[in-house]
């Protein structure tokens, strides 16, 4: 089950893709603005990325071209109305690894993904750790020792998004800016509510204290 980002700036095609791939197994996030796109991409990490040209505040090549500067691996797949060569050869220059021009059939857009993900699996990181207890991204297993549960996809997101910034306080209205899509109805009330239960998923493993709260600062994993 692997972990995608979809980046396009057109709603009805952002929901039908988002149903389709997820009926595909996938667990799929979205972004509507590059500016969306850049906060989930050097947020969270993603087996895989789709990305549109056109994204409304910026091109999805200046998108692409500040991941790949930021060390980013995942296997990206462009999709363009442009289908000048011009435009597929800035495309692949800043760092994409196929292009796919709308309009398109979905089976060819699954077969697509499925080929790019077929690449070395060890150039994409899949697990994180802290503390002796790992968070393994794909499945969203939590473990400690030999006790391990599984989180939900929001669970996960919060999880991930503190370990990738441990030592480093973040409030509610911090996390849920950059954990829950813009578009999304999260409030600060849906993130304590998701600490919640995933404090009590970390205690069914022995770690209920893995993240802390400083009333004054808010919400940290120790490094």
């Amino acid at each position: 089950m692997a972990k995608l980002l979809l980046a396009d700036d057109d709603p009805e095609l952002v929901r039908g893709l988002s149903r389709y791939l997820n009926c595909q197994g996938y667990v799929v996030e979205t972004a509507q603005t590059g500016g969306d796109a850049l906060q989930m991409l050097d947020g969270f990490s993603f087996e895989i990325v789709i990305l549109d040209w056109h994204l409304g505040d910026m091109t999805g090549v200046e998108v692409l071209r500040h991941y790949r500067s930021r060390g980013g691996k995942a296997p990206v797949l462009m999709l363009t109305g442009l289908s000048d060569l011009d435009s597929k050869e800035a495309g692949l220059d800043a760092g994409a690894d196929d292009y796919l021009t709308k309009p398109f059939e979905v089976r060819e857009l699954s077969a697509r993904l499925r080929s790019l993900l077929r690449r070395p699996a060890h150039l994409i990181s899949t697990g994180m750790e802290a503390d002796g207890v790992s968070l393994e991204i794909e499945t969203r297993t939590v473990s400690n020792g030999s006790r391990s549960v599984r989180l939900s996809q929001r669970e996960a997101a919060l999880l991930e998004f503190l370990l990738r910034h441990k030592s480093r306080h973040f409030s509610s209205a911090q996390i849920r800016d950059s954990v829950w899509p813009l578009d999304s109805e999260g409030s600060d009330d849906t993130v304590r509510t998701c600490m919640r239960t995933l404090r009590q998923k970390l205690a069914r493993i022995g770690r209920a204290d893995l993240i802390r709260t400083d009333l004054k600062c808010g919400y940290i994993i120790d490094a």
